[in-house]
């Protein structure tokens, strides 16, 4: 797929992964429209990093699980660029760490609505208006390790990405004869913001456990990204492809 005047979208592109997606995208010539929740501190300057990258910037705030922000987000992008979008990106997510017993309701009903339900809401938003320019286009969702290994203490975000996972399958076979396809990259153990904070020893811990001896970077996945959406990929659809130095493959083996 040429990026020529095509433009991208990355939910939750200002921070982490989503960043390093949105910048390797603006890199390849793509223009780039982002959502944003929490970081108020950072659209501008991401805006100024695409800039500077020779792409144009479209930067929001919105919610993926709230449809109205859907909605505004896409309407007010497609007027900026003036055409459908090529690419969507499902990247927004959150996790809370509880274990079941202890989980609130109120934590699982946020996390499935922003993962789960916010893929569902940007994906059918997207593919509306590519099937309506007819040139077809392509969808990538973010999940995760726990698409099929669960992780404790985290039901609500092993449920929502196991979630997107089949989602992923089953809007690749409705959206294919339009063609548009659909699929999943899946994380392993990622070296961000994020993770460092929640925990200092983060990448000395999962590089012992992962085959490849080291941790991800956010350019890892934006190279699966940019697979994805390439004429290298024109017939991958439906398949989820793990991003984790062989972390996932490897079986908890006792000896």
């Amino acid at each position: 797929m040429s990026a020529e005047a095509d433009w991208a979208v990355v939910t939750g592109g200002v921070s982490g992964i989503g960043l390093g997606i949105a910048l390797a995208l603006a890199r390849s010539g793509w223009n780039v429209a982002l959502t944003y929740l929490e970081e108020d501190n950072k659209p501008a300057r991401v805006t100024r990093e695409i800039e500077a990258l020779g792409g144009r910037a479209y930067v929001r705030r919105s919610d993926a699980g709230i449809a109205p922000d859907v909605d505004a987000f896409f309407d007010g992008a497609a007027a900026f660029f003036g055409c459908a979008p090529r690419l969507l990106v499902n990247n927004a997510g959150m996790q809370t760490w509880s274990p079941l017993l202890d989980l609130d309701e109120g934590d699982w009903d946020r996390v499935l609505r922003t993962n789960l339900k916010g893929c569902f809401l940007n994906t059918q938003k997207a593919a509306r208006l590519m099937v309506a320019a007819g040139r077809g286009g392509c969808i990538v969702n973010i999940g995760s390790g726990c698409n099929k290994i669960p992780f404790p203490n985290l039901v609500d975000y092993s449920a929502s990405k196991a979630g997107i996972d089949q989602f992923t399958r089953s809007a690749a076979m409705e959206l294919g004869p339009y063609g548009i396809r659909v699929n999943c990259v899946a994380p392993g153990a990622i070296d961000v913001e994020r993770t460092r904070q929640e925990s200092p020893g983060y990448s000395d811990t999962w590089s012992r456990i992962t085959p490849l001896r080291r941790i991800g970077t956010p350019q890892d996945i934006a190279n699966a990204v940019l697979f994805f959406c390439s004429e290298q990929a024109a017939f991958i659809t439906g398949q989820t492809l793990g991003i984790d130095g062989g972390l996932f493959t490897r079986p908890n083996w006792p000896y």
